[in-house]
């Protein structure tokens, strides 16, 4: 089975565990930027709870415009600034220490286009987790009856049962099972793959709004 997906920062957990369940991700790159979601958005846990970061666009005069025309902004020093809340919330997690040099050059480093940008990430948290799975463009393939996660990118997007898994200040906020892959990451290491593992099982399962209770 193949999944569809717009190229996201940092994507929740609930994207890659329907890619645990799949062979191979099929990128969309033709569709419209929506601001305020996760193709330029990233939810992290932080000591007071959950903690947007979102990557700056050049505007493009209200147009539309495909996802892979969309450029990255240096407004605002967000780069740093992006580095030193994920360092701020991951510090004392398992095993930040262990992945922060994976992490930092794309903090470092200047992307003209977002989708470049979340397409490197991904293949880099892909690589660590030990989470094999081909990546081409939609469109490119011949694909009957691929699985459309492109929904996944809205925040208000319920992203199905997440097996529990441990986080930094859950004892402080509860468990948050909406957050981006670095949280799982970070806190789980290469275990993480057992956790999407165990929650593909479940994908028929309960709704992940049952784990907040």
């Amino acid at each position: 089975m193949d999944i569809i997906s717009h190229p996201m920062y940092l994507a929740p957990v609930g994207l890659y565990v329907r890619l645990y369940a799949a062979k191979r991700m099929l990128v969309d790159l033709d569709s419209s930027f929506v601001k305020q979601t996760y193709r330029n958005r990233a939810l992290i846990a932080a000591e007071n709870g959950a903690l947007p970061l979102t990557i700056p666009v050049v505007h493009n005069g209200g147009a539309k415009q495909p996802m892979r025309d969309v450029r990255i902004s240096e407004h605002g020093n967000w780069r740093r600034m992006h580095w030193n809340a994920i360092v701020s919330a991951y510090k004392k997690s398992p095993f930040f220490d262990y992945y922060a040099d994976d992490f930092r050059p794309f903090y470092e480093k200047r992307y003209e286009f977002l989708a470049d940008f979340n397409m490197q990430l991904h293949h880099t948290v892909c690589s660590l987790l030990g989470l094999d799975r081909e990546v081409a463009t939609l469109g490119s393939v011949e694909n009957q009856q691929p699985l459309d996660c492109r929904p996944l990118a809205e925040p208000s997007t319920a992203a199905g049962t997440l097996q529990r898994y441990y986080q930094v200040f859950e004892q402080r906020n509860g468990f948050l099972p909406h957050l981006s892959i670095a949280d799982l990451l970070f806190n789980m290491g290469p275990e993480g793959l057992i956790t999407l593992r165990d929650s593909a099982e479940c994908l028929d399962g309960a709704n992940i709004d049952d784990y907040e209770s």
